[in-house]
């Protein structure tokens, strides 16, 4: 039976290359995505590793930041000087730091990252721990020169002697390159400015005698953890944060964990959908191998195999088959890996392909992954081989199910689906968002499992509907295709269930994205009321001078500031929430329109009064004139009366959890030092809107970081950030059609051999070869757009779901991308007519006589 086995592997190779081909996609996004991440954090954890110093002394930093608020924590630089006299120190600095900065060349262009990575400028103090190290110019000397890391000065072509202009928090200043450094480990893509240490205290902090942290060496012999004793000892522990090489190394790759984290979910999720529609491409070439078979498995009966070894001889070639794409897979994925490495570097972010890790971990996870799906996949057809008797072999009777009762797949299918929509509903008439959110999931896995187990049921009368034009368009060739696709409901159901997955991921997520990016426009159209926001492309705060400057344009009138701040709240239910809070100039309501349920906005701006949202007033047992003991950062606390409540449609007010806003005043008086985010903009009595944009525009031309944006621009910048999530949906679509497309050219090229005998007789009676393209061309097509109605039915449903999930988030649009919608119908005939091209071509080349003698 193994020498069977084997050698019918060997003869089918070429109709397995296909399924090989989906086991390969699927091993080579699994190990390609493993070993990406695993070289990012082996990457930076060595990068943190090498340059973090025995012992960091930072301020205490009790509230997370939501939403930046552009303040910069900081100490005593002097805390340097104390520290170096506790014993066990050998060197103690300071460090002066700001992440939040922006350098603009000669031509008013940022020369930072576009890609996200921060603009750092911070002190020039190197030490044999620094990731830099200067290899031209000299170092700075005085408060107009500088240094630049040879990556950024490389991509934007600055030299040596070239002016810059910096940005931060006190204020704008001039410095003059004079030296180039480059990094000695990886730049994770950050932007580098060095200033002389004094230069930057006041520069980037806006004090001589402040910095953000004390970077100490320790003496020999003394251990990192006895350090921190003897420092925490001597400074306290209720002010500062104290934090060893590993610990601060740690914290450094949790901050990066996230983003790290955010690409190797992403890479899995290619990896789950081509797993998932490599299953349905699986089982069908294996079912129709098996029917292909029948004559030679009726042998192996009768001369004595058993039903084990039948199915164990199936189960070998599945696992041959996963053992041989497993390997060809992890192989793919390694170069996938090289790939990503390389489009990161291309990003500005460098990392070497030498030191690509590959852990035990990765090809483990690539032969599980193979070698499970391919087995899986070919149990139910080699259950189905194993179940046919020889005498039923030997008369050719086809086992692949063709004429079979679909009763056991109905009720399955029907208490799934029931089971499904129950979910479903649950999600719609849901009033908590955890729930509903809850509720969804299991509905889409529910619904997908029974079209997928009910699909067969649905070839008969959709096709027919489907292909019903095909014999008034294509007369009697037409008729045998409609014909050919309702020949065997389970493989025509198997093979568009392929792409059913991907087209009902787009559909829904369409619909979701739709949906969101309507709901924001409604409210933007509702809420926003002045002419023009003055607002950082990626919502980062800004310093002070932008703001005098756009109050001093000519043309503007009334300027109203927001800014954001980190808060904790402790509530009359006892819990402790932390969030975002947001404060607001007086003359809010002149450029918001804000739906209150109680208060108003003068109330909710007085000063010791905060607004908070309805909803989440309700929940914690907040009512009008409640006193909320309110903490912010630096450990500030203190009580603030709430004076009204908000009706907003987003049930988190602003964005932020809450919806806490107040008055700036209150807001500078307990987290002072901090900037504006946001500036809204009317126009001057009299001052036309174009002719205000234009003079802001060329007001704002030295800070290239702040836009000038109207209504329109501004809806336009929601849909880019919701567009971003809609791309990785569609490039999960495009994976899904390629496995999907490998299905259908799969079947129909399994198909034309099992039905070569047909195929000879019919050329015989007179069909010609262009006839013959046409019909296999016109039963793929009718097989595709099965596959992509399914597939869009079940994504407008879970899409409207999504939307109910979204209203208890104040989304309440609902709005189907018909337009999508259609494309995509049409797309899928377009890839039936493509993967059809290859089947038809060998078939109209077959030779007719020996067709007709084929057995």
């Amino acid at each position: 039976m193994l020498k069977a086995t084997l050698r019918s592997f060997l003869a089918h190779k070429g109709r397995l290359v296909l399924s090989a081909l989906a086991v390969v996609l699927s091993v080579a996004f699994v190990s390609g995505s493993l070993i990406f991440s695993d070289t990012l954090s082996h990457t930076f954890d060595r990068l943190f590793a090498s340059t973090a110093p025995d012992l960091t002394v930072s301020p205490k930093e009790d509230l997370s930041e939501a939403i930046p608020s552009g303040t910069t924590a900081t100490l005593p630089a002097a805390l340097a000087d104390r520290v170096s006299r506790v014993e066990g120190v050998a060197a103690a600095r300071f460090d002066a730091e700001d992440d939040g900065i922006t350098v603009a060349d000669s031509k008013n262009e940022s020369v930072g990252s576009t890609t996200g990575a921060p603009t750092i400028g911070t002190d020039w103090n190197p030490t044999s721990r620094s990731p830099v190290k200067l290899t031209s110019g000299h170092a700075p000397h005085g408060p107009t020169e500088a240094l630049l890391d040879s990556e950024t000065a490389d991509r934007k072509n600055l030299h040596i002697g070239d002016p810059l202009t910096v940005i931060a928090a006190p204020g704008s200043f001039k410095v003059r390159i004079v030296g180039i450094v480059t990094f000695t480990t990886t730049n994770p893509g950050a932007t580098l400015l060095f200033l002389d240490p004094p230069t930057a205290q006041a520069k980037l902090l806006g004090s001589p005698k402040a910095a953000t942290s004390i970077s100490i060496d320790a003496a020999e012999g003394v251990g990192n953890d006895q350090l921190k004793q003897r420092v925490a000892a001597a400074l306290g522990t209720g002010t500062y944060e104290y934090r060893t090489a590993e610990e601060q190394a740690k914290s450094d790759v949790d901050q990066l964990g996230g983003f790290l984290d955010v690409i190797k979910y992403v890479m899995l999720g290619f990896a789950g959908i081509a797993v998932l529609v490599g299953v349905f491409l699986i089982v069908n070439t294996f079912s129709m191998l098996i029917a292909q078979r029948t004559r030679e498995l009726g042998l192996l009966r009768a001369l004595g195999a058993d039903r084990r070894q039948v199915r164990r001889s199936v189960l070998t070639e599945a696992t041959l088959l996963g053992l041989v794409g497993s390997t060809v897979g992890l192989g793919t994925g390694i170069g996938l890996a090289v790939g990503l490495i390389s489009l990161m570097n291309a990003f500005g972010m460098n990392i070497r392909t030498s030191e690509m890790v590959i852990g035990w971990g990765t090809p483990v996870a690539a032969y599980v992954v193979g070698v499970g799906v391919t087995f899986v996949a070919a149990y139910l057809p080699a259950r189905r081989a194993a179940g046919v008797s020889p005498m039923a072999a030997l008369a050719d009777a086809e086992i692949a199910g063709i004429g079979k009762p679909l009763r056991m797949r109905a009720i399955v299918g029907g208490v799934v689906g029931a089971a499904g929509a129950a979910a479903l509903v649950g999600c719609v008439t849901s009033s908590k968002t955890a729930s509903a959110a809850s509720l969804l999931g299991l509905g889409v896995v529910l619904t997908l499992l029974a079209t997928v187990i009910a699909g067969p049921l649905l070839v008969r009368p959709v096709i027919r509907v489907l292909g019903g034009a095909f014999p008034a368009l294509f007369g009697s060739v037409g008729r045998m295709s409609q014909r050919n696709a309702l020949r065997n409901p389970r493989r025509t159901g198997a093979t568009a269930a392929a792409l059913m997955v991907g087209l009902a991921l787009v559909g829904g997520m369409s619909v979701a994205s739709a949906s969101m990016s309507k709901s924001f426009d409604d409210q933007i159209d509702k809420t926003l009321g002045a002419d023009f926001v003055v607002q950082n492309g990626n919502f980062l705060p800004f310093p002070q001078e932008v703001t005098e400057a756009v109050r001093g344009t000519e043309g503007a009138g009334l300027v109203v500031r927001s800014r954001f701040a980190p808060v904790a709240v402790r509530l009359p239910d006892g819990k402790r929430v932390e969030t975002t809070a947001a404060g607001y100039d007086p003359q809010l309501d002149e450029v918001a329109h804000i739906t209150y349920a109680q208060g108003d906005t003068a109330a909710a701006l007085a000063s010791g009064h905060l607004a908070m949202d309805l909803d989440f007033a309700r929940d914690h047992d907040v009512k009008v004139g409640s006193r909320v003991p309110v903490e912010f950062q630096g450990g500030r606390r203190t009580e603030l009366t709430v004076g009204a409540l908000t009706d907003q449609d987003s049930a988190d007010g602003f964005g932020t959890q809450g919806g806490i806003y107040f008055g700036l005043s209150t807001l500078e008086r307990f987290a002072p030092g901090g900037q504006d985010s946001a500036l809204y903009v009317n126009a001057a009595s009299g001052a036309g809107a174009d002719r205000l944009r234009a003079a802001l525009e060329k007001t704002l031309d030295p800070y290239p970081q702040v836009q000038v944006r109207d209504l329109a621009d501004y809806k336009d910048l929601v849909h880019d950030q919701i567009a971003v999530l809609l791309y990785l949906v569609y490039a999960l679509l495009g994976l899904a059609i390629v496995i999907a497309v490998l299905g259908v050219v799969n079947t129909l090229a399994l198909s034309v051999v099992e039905r070569t005998r047909e195929i000879g007789l019919l050329r015989a009676i007179g069909l010609a070869r262009r006839q013959l393209r046409r019909m296999i061309r016109l039963e793929s097509v009718v097989i595709a757009v099965f596959g992509a109605v399914l597939g869009l039915a079940l994504g407008l449903v879970w899409g409207v779901c999504t939307q109910q999930v979204l209203a208890l988030q104040g989304m309440n649009a609902l709005a189907i991308p018909w337009g999508t919608i259609v494309a995509v119908v049409v797309g899928s005939a377009v890839v039936g007519i493509v993967a059809a091209l290859l089947p038809a071509l060998r078939a109209s080349r077959m030779n007719v006589l020996a067709a007709i003698a084929h057995e």
